[in-house]
């Protein structure tokens, strides 16, 4: 019996009301698997803790500082935001990005102030942000040390898996 994209769509809608870890559906027409989560594997094949497979770093790809031409970025509400200082050739800058799709949060509540803002000095393993996913908090944390240059997503704006969310100039 194959499946529709509504029922399929309603399967994920009601599964994502459950805790429900895990679904396989299997028939001779197809195979579906549908998993909560994020499943990271170890490259020497060993086991993670299940603590350890809840912690997720971010993808770093370095960038160089010419691909910045735009300089700033317009909000939702039209106003400029921070600009970001001219690129020089001989800067190259590091993107942070997705681990995961989700939700991206700046701040760890919505009264405290921002893990990061443009121009604050980083370390690596600092949390620079948050990305809700599957009603999960999972913080973000810098791979690279170094000034953040520009913010390129906005207080709880959706992200992809893969898409840049900061670039930071490493020291």
């Amino acid at each position: 019996m194959p499946l529709d994209l509504s029922e399929l769509r309603e399967l994920l809608t009601a599964l994502n009301q459950t805790d429900i870890a895990e679904l396989i559906l299997k028939s001779e027409d197809f195979e579906l698997t549908v998993r909560r989560g994020s499943r990271i594997e170890p490259a020497d094949g060993s086991q993670l803790s299940s603590r350890e497979r809840m912690s997720l770093s971010p993808i770093v790809t370095p960038l160089p500082a010419a691909d910045l031409s735009r300089g700033t970025a317009d909000t939702p509400n039209g106003a400029p935001s921070q600009s970001v200082p001219p690129p020089t050739s001989d800067r190259r800058l590091v993107e942070i990005l997705s681990p995961m799709v989700g939700t991206f949060y700046r701040s760890p509540a919505p009264d405290e102030s921002p893990f990061v803002d443009v121009g604050d000095r980083i370390r690596s393993g600092q949390t620079v942000c948050i990305i809700e996913a599957m009603k999960l908090l999972n913080e973000i944390d810098a791979e690279v040390s170094g000034e953040i240059v520009e913010i390129l997503v906005q207080n709880s704006e959706p992200v992809e898996y893969g898409q840049p969310l900061m670039r930071v100039n490493p020291s």
